[in-house]
């Protein structure tokens, strides 16, 4: 069966104000709304559309994290994901150990294709992919901006445009492939009412790292939490002597 796999993590909405806790431990997510991270949820979109054009037969949503990350697994089953698969697991996941409990999901599943966000929008390591990657001993196409499949010699292959430096750069890679996506791959779909109701007798298997054999392990210590400093007031010059002397003044020049 031609599978695609999604890895999605859970973090804060992207439209809440972050806050830090006063003892600098960490940021508040009581009350706080959480959802989708936003590059995943471009990877899934990618996913269906690929299904939709019948270059998948089915499309798995996993996801790495505490019992409260079911919702976000029913958000993607109501966008058209057919399976979700939940590695329940708490405390902090280091990218590491999501990139090896990925693996043994794909050992499970056999997709053609895994497709993640290229980073999350809560740590920004954008680590997970590369290193599934890598575990997996197949090709990766990190920062995408465009897919396709296309047949090539000795099996099927993704032509991948890739957002970089200097422009854009496409590649062809052979699958089974890992494909990490970038902002401007494709605008998610809304969630229709109808399609939430139906999301509720979809298949969520729930797991736990031991079951797969996965060591939870902590390899970095996070200090302490900062938020960043407000934005000092502009000043308006009147012109370029005007503007290097304050420039100057600053040591910036």
């Amino acid at each position: 069966m031609k599978r695609i796999l999604i890895g999605i993590k859970r973090v804060v909405d992207y439209n809440v104000r972050i806050r830090v806790k006063p003892d600098g431990s960490g940021v508040i997510t009581d009350g706080v709304k959480m959802s989708i991270n936003p590059f995943d949820e471009i990877a899934l979109e990618e996913a269906l559309r690929i299904k939709e054009r019948g270059g998948a037969e089915e499309v798995v949503v996993a996801t790495v994290g505490p019992a409260d990350c079911q919702p976000q697994l029913r958000t993607a089953l109501a966008m058209g994901a057919d399976r979700a698969l939940h590695v329940q697991a708490d405390g902090i996941i280091e990218p590491l150990v999501a990139a090896r409990a990925l693996l043994k999901l794909v050992e499970r599943e056999q997709p053609l294709l895994v497709i993640l966000g290229k980073q999350a929008i809560d740590d920004d390591n954008s680590q997970t992919g590369q290193m599934l990657a890598a575990l997996w001993n197949r090709p990766q196409a990190t920062f995408a901006s465009k897919v396709e499949l296309i047949a090539g010699e000795g099996g099927q292959k993704a032509r991948v445009t890739r957002e970089v430096d200097a422009g854009l750069e496409t590649i062809e890679v052979d699958l089974p492939a890992v494909i990490t996506t970038d902002l401007r791959l494709n605008e998610p779909r809304y969630v229709k009412l109808p399609d939430i109701m139906k999301a509720k007798k979809k298949p969520l298997e729930a797991l736990s790292l031991g079951a797969l054999g996965v060591e939870q392990q902590q390899r970095l210590k996070l200090v302490r939490f900062e938020a960043p400093p407000q934005r000092q007031k502009g000043v308006r010059v009147k012109d370029a002597a005007e503007l290097v002397d304050a420039l100057k003044k600053k040591g910036l020049l």
